[in-house]
């Protein structure tokens, strides 16, 4: 075993013999039998989980980094009487994302730690599937609960020292959040049906999804710039990263899947502060032509002007045919407002599919795990704090001065003076220094892994 990954071993193993012992005195004094708690040998913690420590001896960063211990997220927050609260849910989730960027020069060489992992559950014959026929909660008592402890043992989002039980006690509750934060759910202890879809694909595919992000990283190892941003399709989420850390983490939305977002890599230049929205053509086919048909006042409405450039001249809406796609031969143009489909901001850089990042006067879809809505463009929340950050090193541009451009609802276009890189990519499985290992879904199905689809356990 590397001295490294030995040396740690014994901590967490010191760390929880300790807890342990803490833990049983305190059952003796509130005479409190809700859970049993044996305390281990050194051999038998050495031992626990067989090719995952193995791993140990070839993997720089230790695979058992992945099984952050309830105890230990416990013990940092200084909450020593936590063995009276087995069954209330846990406070705070442990740490899954940290200051390290998705993509860095480590990213392809945690993958393959990783694909080391899975190979290890794959050889063993897999993890067990979960019956879905109910959403378990904590406090809840079933025989699937057992199952689902199995399961997360053997992803390493559940310590095996905890026990088998049929009670979703705290430590199951911290260890379903842990395992749909890494797999973009929403954490909140609720093992319903997207929990249990994700949690039911065999470790066969995601050894595969391992294997195929991988050659998509290789070919970003290099350097990508002191300061750029990077959007993760799949994950709907964008990062900028400054000097090898993430600045900020920001959600988005982005494409649906018959309008995809696509892959590319440009340099911001430009912002533009209250800007006038010109609806693309295929939203033009797509969208307004037929909301025009339900509701003639929608133009107005909106504040949509519509403008014939060969002749440069305004029409009104009752000129256009809307029962054909004459519309198509002119330019439809939002006026900047509360009502503007891009809200008070949008982030130009270079590319031939006409997209962007920019603001949204519909801040609701942020808050959902499904968040494949927009026409192709890239909406991003908190966009005031991506801004100012992109902003840095442009005379005259802090947060202040953000906010006032915003505020005026004039029209302002800013030069960025030192173009910052952006990257928009598709990763559905990643992997960090500290062992995590993320997923995604392959929403726009690039993984070419048909057996990605949900499985359903057979109950019986």
């Amino acid at each position: 075993m590397a001295p490294n990954a030995a040396w740690r071993v014994q901590e967490i193993w010191a760390m929880e013999k300790q807890v342990v012992r803490k833990t049983i005195q305190n059952n003796k004094q509130s005479n409190r039998n809700r859970a049993t708690f044996a305390e281990p040998s050194r051999r038998t913690f050495l031992t626990t989980g067989g090719s995952l420590l193995a791993s140990l001896a070839t993997v720089s960063t230790p695979v058992w980094a992945q099984a952050i211990n309830p105890i230990d997220e416990v013990l940092n927050q200084g909450q020593v009487e936590w063995g009276d609260r087995f069954d209330t849910p846990g406070q705070t989730v442990a740490a899954v994302r940290t200051a390290e960027p998705t993509l860095s020069a480590s990213t392809a060489a945690n993958i393959e730690s990783a694909m080391q992992f899975y190979y290890s559950v794959v050889q063993r014959g897999g993890w067990p599937l979960v019956p879905d026929d109910q959403t378990l909660r904590i406090g809840n008592r079933a025989h699937t609960v057992t199952i689902l402890r199995q399961r997360l043992i053997m992803s390493g989002d559940l310590v095996q020292d905890v026990g088998v039980s049929e009670v979703f006690d705290s430590y199951v509750d911290a260890a379903v959040r842990r395992f749909q934060s890494r797999h973009g759910i929403d954490p909140d202890g609720l093992a319903g049906k997207e929990t249990f879809a994700a949690i039911n694909v065999p470790a066969e595919v995601r050894l595969r999804q391992l294997e195929t992000n991988l050659v998509r990283l290789r070919s970003m190892s290099g350097y990508l710039g002191d300061r750029y941003v990077m959007v993760n399709i799949p994950a709907a989420e964008i990062e900028t990263v400054e000097n090898g850390y993430v600045h900020s983490r920001h959600t988005g939305v982005v494409g649906k899947i018959d309008r995809q977002t696509p892959v590319l890599t440009s340099k911001i230049h430009q912002i533009n502060f209250n800007p006038y929205w010109h609806v693309p053509k295929s939203i033009i086919l797509k969208d307004l032509i037929p909301k025009m048909q339900k509701d003639p006042s929608y133009l107005q409405d909106n504040r949509i002007h519509i403008r014939d450039l060969r002749n440069n001249i305004e029409l009104d809406a009752s000129q256009v045919n809307w029962n054909s796609e004459e519309a198509l031969n002119y330019q439809f143009r939002q006026e900047p407002g509360a009502k503007n489909s891009m809200g008070s901001i949008k982030i130009n850089f270079h590319n031939k599919h006409a997209v962007y990042l920019h603001d949204t006067p519909s801040k609701t879809l942020f808050g959902s795990s499904y968040r494949f809505h927009s026409s192709g463009c890239v909406r991003v929340q908190n966009v005031r704090e991506f801004v100012t950050w992109v902003l840095n090193g442009t005379p005259g541009w802090d947060r202040m001065a953000v906010d006032a451009a915003i505020r005026s609802g004039e029209r302002n276009d800013v030069s960025v003076r030192d173009r910052v890189p952006i990257y928009m990519t598709y990763i559905t499985a990643w992997a960090s220094n500290g062992g995590m290992i993320h997923f995604r879904d392959d929403i726009y199905n690039r993984d070419g892994l048909s057996a990605m689809s949900p499985i359903v356990a057979q109950q019986g």
